[in-house]
């Protein structure tokens, strides 16, 4: 169990809000698990590929929605100024000047239906033409920031106050900004839009070979010039979302692998394959040749990088996916799942290679399974 992104107003990851959870492990056996109680177990199972246990129940504490969203898009031409802007948002003290924080990545074309100019709006009767804005050295790509300030009632008189208060910092391209005011459940839907324009266009049953990446602050820039601005500078047929996380809000002892870095960015890749007769497996085949090229230049760059759910064919690879955290996911294999049940397809273990044949470090010694839930039966 994975989830990240900043609907919420501490900007941590989804999964950090995980209070309580029963996890069904491989003997069967159903176990309640917290941070408190079975919290090996508990963090185990964050982040850990389906290895250790299926998740059956989860507890999360809820808040009171708010009615109204102020969401606002702003444009930047420089990504070096876009990602300070950016981190800033995500790293100062004061948690409650913004409610979400993300961005993207878009074509400097008008032609691009998908992810060019067109993209930027957030209503549909707006139209965007930043030619006026620009210069003639502006590159192939340009980013923006996404924002939202939730409200009610109550506070719908000081809305303004905290907006401007968070745009006064920025160094967006002035002019180049769209704002509206939502209904939060209509902020939530948005995705759902995206849906169904795709099923309307056909390219919600075509292959969609994306790449999720988190990769280091001090790598992002590199990764923009040579990734965003060269081998993606005509985009993908989908979003390009790129924003940062702190470090400090993941629990260290979940399965997740990180960077190292207390600062780093999410970068996926959502491509959307055009439908046309005989087209679609090939242009899939160059998409997933286009995301290895990707992971090549990342390898040979040196970059502090992770790449989110991977696929590795091999124990040597898996290892260096969890460096430092390789011989506790071990061992945590071993002590829930020593037959190796659960997801071989992810080829990290087999019942052919189990974890007792695994290669991990001897740091600790291998603890029984926790306590079961007691009304097993109910």
């Amino acid at each position: 169990m994975i989830s990240f992104n900043f609907c919420n107003n501490n900007k941590l990851p989804q999964v950090a809000n995980v209070v309580e959870m029963e996890v069904v492990t491989p003997d069967g056996m159903r176990r309640l698990c917290s941070p408190s109680s079975n919290s090996d177990l508990f963090f185990a199972v964050l982040g850990g590929l389906g290895q250790f246990g299926i998740i059956t129940r989860a507890r999360l504490p809820l808040l009171a929605a708010p009615k109204m969203v102020r969401w606002r898009r702003v444009v930047y031409t420089d990504f070096e100024i876009f990602a300070g802007d950016a981190e800033s948002l995500v790293t100062q003290a004061d948690s409650s000047t913004l409610d979400y924080v993300e961005g993207f990545v878009f074509v400097n074309d008008v032609s691009d239906p998908v992810s060019g100019w067109n993209s930027v709006p957030i209503l549909p009767d707006s139209a965007f033409d930043p030619s006026e804005f620009l210069a003639d050295s502006s590159g192939p790509v340009l980013y923006c920031l996404e924002l939202a300030l939730y409200y009610d009632d109550r506070a719908a008189d000081h809305v303004d106050e905290r907006e401007e208060e968070t745009l006064r910092r920025l160094r967006y391209m002035k002019g180049a900004e769209f704002s509206a005011d939502v209904g939060y459940v209509e902020f939530l839907s948005r995705v759902a839009k995206v849906e169904a324009k795709a099923r309307a266009g056909g390219t919600w049953e075509t292959p969609h070979p994306w790449l999720n990446l988190f990769i280091s602050a001090g790598d992002i820039v590199d990764f923009d010039r040579h990734v965003f601005q060269c081998i993606l500078r005509r985009g993908i047929g989908g979003p390009m979302l790129v924003y940062p996380m702190r470090r400090s809000g993941w629990d260290d002892r979940m399965s997740v692998a990180l960077p190292r870095s207390e600062v780093f960015y999410l970068v996926a890749l959502l491509r959307f394959i055009a439908p046309g007769p005989g087209e679609a497996g090939e242009a899939a085949k160059a998409a997933e040749e286009q995301n290895r090229q990707i992971l090549r230049h990342c390898r040979s760059k040196g970059y502090d990088f992770k790449v989110y759910i991977p696929r590795y064919d091999n124990e040597a690879d898996w290892a260096a996916h969890f460096g430092g955290g390789w011989g506790s996911f071990v061992q945590r294999k071993r002590r829930y799942d020593p037959m190796a049940v659960l997801a071989p397809g992810q080829n990290i273990f087999s019942r052919a290679r189990p974890p007792a044949l695994a290669v991990a470090p001897a740091t600790e010694s291998i603890a029984p399974p926790p306590a079961t839930v007691d009304d097993r039966d109910d």
